[in-house]
Formats: structure tokens, C-alpha cells, sequence
């Protein structure tokens, strides 16, 4: 199963703060048998965010979204999901709740300012559900598979497992994907297109992929004149028979165009 990836933020775009969120959410679904289908970096623009959501909505994967969801004036996501969906902000009862007993805790009494600035975070879409925020008890939402958390990795990366336990835990392992992979030298990779649709064409359910790399143990001037790429196919775990055949001819050819080094490797980077 793959889920869809937003990270929202102008501070993320300009570089002020590393993103930790890609890397966290890919080895997160990774671990339970998951993926990534795709991954966006969006500012803090209330505009680009309902026109991104209007599409995601529309799709048919469920996505992760983090960032945006506080009560400040460079928040926007909450009032994107909305416009996005045509729906209200509506106050959410629980979330609310939870509200009350952090201004409390803090010293704000429930008419003051900062409590009355802060309550705007249980402002959800309508029929938005909650999800719960272990770390300070401020809640993200939920609704048509999209799934809402803070920007704080913190906060958001326990949610995000909350999330998948509570709502995927029946799709954990259901769809793996096998893989091999090999550092290929000596060959470029317009000589080996021709063998990667041959693969794809031989053996519909296997899928290629390469990658090209930099040979960084060289002198810069001939950098440009040694080729060195990843080339490997993957394909679910049910057609390991077409896989392994695949790969025994893969290999085979590799050397048959004049690969000068074939070095197999344990981990591919597309799983």
C-alpha cells in the first residue's frame, strides 16, 4: 500500500529548518511493509494549499500531512483542508477540550487572550476526526484519508504511527516488493535502455531502474568519461520466480555489453 507525503512550510522551502520528515515517514512505512508514492514540499501559502489538497483529495491514496495547523497568521492548512473540501471550520468538542487543560496548566484563564487564540487550534474541518498528540495533548484531524499533524517532528512522528496502526494495521506486509541490484561500471546508461524494456517486456510484473552515479575516486577530467550506475529490478514478493530469471538474464547481458565490474549489492536504494 503507498501513502502520499505533504510537508508544509516557507522555513522548510528557505532552508532555515532541515526537513526530518521524508526520511522518517519513508523508513516508517518501509518498516511495516509500506511506501511512499509520492512527496511534496509546499510554502505557507493558504492559496497553493487548497489547490494542492482539491487534487489530493481526489486521489485515492491516503496522505500524511504535516505543518500548518497552528493559530498564528502564517498557518494556513486547517483553512486550506476546508476551502479544499467546501466544508466549515467547526470547533471540535474534544480537541477543545484538551485546549482547556493546557491553558490551565498554563496559567490562562479560559476567557483570556491566549486562550481564546489558541482554542482556534480544535478548529477543524467539519466531520473532521481527531487524532491524538501525545507529546502536548493539541490535536491534529483527520478526514477523507488526508491525516493532519504539527510541523514539530516530535509531535508529529508519534501520530503518524498512531495513525497507521490504528487505521492501516490490516494492510502491515500484505503487499512486499523484492529486489536486486548491482553497481554496474564500465556502461552508460543509453547502452542498457534497450535491456531494461526488453525485462519490462519479457516480464511484464518486474520493474527496472537505474541510477546513475558520480565516480568520485577520480580525477575531475575523467569523472565524465567512467560511467557507474545502480541497475536493478524489483517486483511484488508473488513473482519472485519472474524476478530471479530476470535478474539471471540481467546479469548475463550486463556482461555481454561490456560491463567491466559487476559488483552485487545487499540493499538497493529503491527499497
Amino acid at each position: 500500500m503507498k501513502f502520499g507525503l505533504m510537508i508544509i512550510g516557507d522555513e522548510i522551502l528557505t532552508g532555515s529548518r532541515q526537513d526530518s520528515h521524508f526520511i522518517f515517514f519513508k523508513n516508517l512505512l518501509g518498516s511495516k511493509g509500506l511506501s511512499l508514492a509520492w512527496t511534496q514540499y509546499l510554502p505557507d501559502d493558504r492559496a497553493l494549499l487548497t489547490e494542492q489538497l482539491q487534487h489530493s483529495f481526489a486521489g485515492s491514496i491516503p496522505v500524511f500531512v504535516t505543518g500548518g495547523i497552528g493559530a498564528t497568521p502564517d498557518d494556513h492548512t486547517r483553512q486550506a483542508a476546508a476551502q479544499a473540501l467546501a466544508v466549515p471550520l467547526m470547533a471540535h468538542p474534544e480537541a477543545a477540550q484538551y485546549l482547556e487543560t493546557v491553558s490551565l496548566q498554563q496559567g490562562d484563564a479560559l476567557d483570556s487572550p491566549a486562550h481564546l487564540q489558541r482554542v482556534k487550534m480544535a478548529e477543524f474541518p467539519q466531520h473532521a476526526a481527531l487524532i491524538p498528540n501525545p507529546f502536548n495533548h493539541i490535536a491534529g484531524f483527520s478526514i477523507h484519508q488526508h491525516y493532519f499533524f504539527p510541523g514539530f517532528p516530535k509531535m508529529a512522528h508519534p501520530m503518524a504511527e498512531w495513525v497507521l496502526n490504528t487505521y492501516y494495521a490490516k494492510y502491515f506486509f500484505q503487499h512486499q516488493q523484492h529486489a536486486h541490484a548491482a553497481m554496474v561500471d564500465g556502461l552508460a546508461e543509453s547502452k542498457i535502455t534497450p535491456l531494461m524494456l526488453k525485462i519490462e517486456h519479457r516480464w511484464p510484473e518486474v520493474k527496472t531502474f537505474s541510477l546513475p552515479t558520480i565516480r568520485e575516486d577520480l580525477p575531475p577530467e575523467q569523472q565524465v568519461r567512467q560511467y557507474r550506475l545502480e541497475f536493478g529490478l524489483k517486483a511484488p514478493a508473488h513473482a519472485d520466480k519472474a524476478l530471479s530469471e530476470a535478474w539471471q538474464y540481467a546479469l548475463a547481458e550486463l556482461k555481454q555489453l561490456g560491463a567491466t565490474r559487476l559488483t552485487l549489492l545487499e540493499h538497493s536504494s529503491e527499497t
